[in-house]
């Protein structure tokens, strides 16, 4: 098993999974803010109000980064916290505090990747139409700015938008995450297009206003298709469902993806959706876009596909007791073969997976320790086929595990589990899970050891 030689392993976390809400010290509130007041939207009626605190303990929360031998820190910044109402006026508090943690990362030895929306819009610019109006592009860059011009004397690795497919689809469409819309579709999509020119304006601010010469990328749900088998007719079955479009929804890869790289909507999907397809004016396909220095994918599972008796792909469902995790997503490894090796093969860029991980049982045993052997076992599973996609020749940039530690689990409250460290959210106290101590050995050694 081999990595590249300056491979960075790291971690991932979220601004509202983990700070604390916005409104303190000087913030705004977020749509998740508003969300989380609603009856019955939270699983358990829990919000991120405190979460991990981790705007208050991040010092301690980086030292343990240190501890363990993470090589780069994925976070998120808060919208609302930089800028109360999404324009305009600055929080200079809610500034200072990614200044330091920048600062705290560099001085661990830890390299820092900013995630400029990771789902948290400002409530007051959700009054103002959020995504649906076409202004909201020009709210992101403004916002792209004021972090760029303070962040990147220092921080060099950006990402614009994260899983788009989620707070359009799951925010605007299904109304399971904030703000908990259901929308048809000509006001997705138009939400979804603005979002699209918003990754592009920021590309742009970034590109012109950085001081440091940066490395930019974007980080999509990685919709996954992998063959059934081996054969040369499941493999192409796999590949043309991953980038095929055959009913109107949000989870697929092109309608998100080949804007950002080809400059233009799939022909199928542009079929599909028709007169609900968004207007686009002169220019926005140019401006969506933007040259990229990677492809971020957010992997958890895939679906297999074979070749039908009628030559187009046909999706096999997973077997009986097929294992699953607690989020009840299926587990399985090759997704992270064949999602790099497809996204590679299409958008010819150098992959980054920017989240990876699994939701497990995890309590505090009698000796004090978190034993989590399911999620070491599905680590070690998932990254072998990470190592196999680059023996292959998939030019494999980073891992970022999904999530440094336990938090806030967006609509699932606190019931889910997804981190290397655990939370006691009573005390806030952090104990590394045994998966820590394991992934420690991983990075120590490259992934030598899988």
């Amino acid at each position: 098993m081999s990595f590249p030689a300056n491979f960075t392993w790291g971690v991932a976390t979220a601004s509202y999974q983990i700070e604390g809400t916005p409104t303190v010290a000087g913030g705004g509130a977020s749509v998740w803010d508003m969300f989380c007041r609603k009856p019955g939207a939270i699983w358990d009626g829990s919000s991120g109000a405190v979460a991990c605190d981790h705007v208050n303990r991040f010092r301690g929360d980086v030292a343990l980064m240190k501890e363990l031998g993470i090589g780069g820190y994925r976070f998120s910044i808060s919208w609302p916290r930089v800028m109360p109402e999404g324009t305009g006026v600055i929080n200079q508090q809610g500034l200072d505090f990614y200044d330091a943690l920048t600062d705290a990362l560099l001085e661990a030895g830890i390299q820092p990747w900013a995630t400029l929306y990771h789902w948290d819009l400002p409530y007051e610019l959700y009054c103002r139409g959020g995504w649906l109006n076409r202004d909201s592009a020009d709210w992101f860059a403004e916002y792209t700015q004021i972090i760029v011009d303070r962040l990147s004397d220092r921080v060099t690795n950006w990402m614009t938008l994260n899983e788009p497919q989620c707070f359009i689809g799951l925010g605007l469409s299904s109304g399971q995450h904030a703000p908990g819309l259901k929308l048809d579709w000509p006001d997705v999509l138009r939400a979804g297009h603005h979002a699209l020119l918003a990754h592009g304006r920021a590309v742009q601010v970034i590109r012109a206003r950085a001081r440091q010469p940066p490395t930019i990328g974007y980080a999509p749900v990685g919709a996954v298709s992998v063959p059934a088998s081996n054969s040369e007719a499941d493999i192409a079955a796999a590949r043309t469902a991953m980038f095929s479009i055959s009913e109107k929804g949000f989870w697929n890869n092109t309608w998100w993806l080949d804007p950002v790289f080809f400059g233009r909507y799939p022909e199928d999907g542009l079929r599909i959706f028709g007169d609900a397809a968004p207007p686009v004016r002169a220019g926005d396909m140019e401006t969506i876009a933007q040259p990229l220095d990677f492809f971020g994918a957010n992997i958890y599972n895939g679906q297999a596909y074979c070749a039908g008796e009628d030559g187009q792909p046909r999706r096999v469902e997973h077997p009986q007791g097929t294992a699953r995790n607690m989020y009840h997503w299926p587990i399985t490894p090759e997704a992270l073969y064949w999602g790099p090796r497809f996204y590679y093969e299409r958008y010819k860029q150098p992959i980054v997976i920017t989240e990876n991980g699994t939701a497990t049982s995890d309590w505090l045993a009698l000796d004090g320790t978190i034993p989590d052997a399911q999620r070491i076992d599905f680590l070690q599973r998932y990254l072998r086929e990470l190592g196999r996609a680059h023996a292959d020749g998939v030019d494999i940039r980073a891992y970022f595990q999904w999530s440094f530690m336990d938090n806030f689990e967006w609509q699932e409250g606190y019931k889910q589990r997804f981190g290397l460290i655990y939370v006691d959210y009573a005390t806030q106290q952090r104990i590394p899970k045994d998966s820590a101590h394991w992934y420690t050995q991983v990075v120590a050694t490259n992934g030598a050891g899988l």
